[in-house]
């Protein structure tokens, strides 16, 4: 029950970035105790980017409980990976772990490389990670972060996919994670904010590109989760009231998420390619 979600005042709870699991109050959940699968994604090869931790970690879990084996592409939170690594084996799938900034366009290309070299093809591509960082003027933002943003963000996202969609049969989805910053900015995540709103107009052209092969592409918009990104980039108070600003009055937890690219994923959703999937809490994309 909603009743049951962690609701704030948060404890101040500043972070490094990019944060880990470990650090946060309250834990986030991922469905380690929840999530059940029921055979939806057997035999299935998926890729997710930003899956040691929080939604990325979520969807994993669910993939894998679902049948799929999963090839996780992270920064350097090592500890997290592993984690995310032991739950996939735990569920009887094939884990791999691959560390590396996806802000490198060779770097995009390798994990790919090294997913097929695993797998031998790649039924799901998840585009999941992200950079944010929180500026209250636009002169606080440095021409290399606005650039790092956009690398890691999009960028990132074109050459991994480009990558990726020669290795993808018919059947093939890709599910892009966007943001309800895309249609509802915030001032101070602009650099961010234009890039979910980049990502989103990638996809639905994308959607259109791929239709003739056969591979869907669909995005995914999360208004306020609770995951290690919040306490490491955003001032405390924010952190101390996250989730409070939509009409549910509290953040989402990374496994309520994880239905959704579950559903995206599997041969149930043949039909649906070019949507963005709001999981906001309530408040409605404009």
């Amino acid at each position: 029950m909603s009743s049951d979600f962690p609701k704030p005042p948060f404890a101040d709870q500043p972070q490094d970035m990019p944060g880990t699991t470990e650090a946060m109050q309250p834990r986030p959940d991922h469905g380690e105790d929840t999530y059940q699968g029921s055979g939806r994604l057997v035999g299935k090869k998926a890729v997710i980017t930003g899956g040691d931790s929080g939604i990325g970690r979520a969807v994993a879990i669910a993939f894998a409980r679902e049948g799929a084996d999963v090839f996780i592409s992270y920064l350097n939170e090592h500890d997290d990976a592993r984690d995310t690594g032991r739950l996939i084996e735990q569920a009887g799938q094939k884990a791999v772990l691959f560390p590396g900034d996806i802000s490198s366009p060779d770097h995009c290309r390798a994990l790919v490389g090294k997913a097929v070299e695993e797998f031998g093809r790649i039924d799901i591509l998840v585009n999941n990670a992200a950079h944010q960082d929180t500026f209250n003027s636009i002169d606080e933002i440095s021409d290399e972060e606005w650039e790092y943003t956009f690398r890691t963000n999009i960028h990132a996202m074109f050459f991994i996919t480009k990558a990726a969609v020669p290795h993808m049969p018919e059947g093939g989805s890709i599910i892009n994670t966007t943001s309800i910053q895309a249609d509802n900015p915030s001032e101070q995540l602009l650099a961010y904010a234009a890039t979910k709103g980049a990502i989103q107009n990638f996809t639905a052209g994308l959607a259109q590109m791929l239709a003739e092969k056969g591979i869907r592409a669909n995005s995914v918009a999360p208004g306020p989760i609770w995951t290690p990104l919040i306490p490491a980039t955003m001032p405390s108070e924010k952190v101390q009231q996250f989730g409070k600003q939509v009409p549910m009055q509290r953040p989402g937890q990374p496994k309520e998420c994880a239905p959704i690219f579950v559903m995206l994923a599997s041969d149930e959703a043949s039909y649906v390619s070019g949507a963005t999937i709001a999981i906001t809490g309530g408040k409605p994309l404009l």
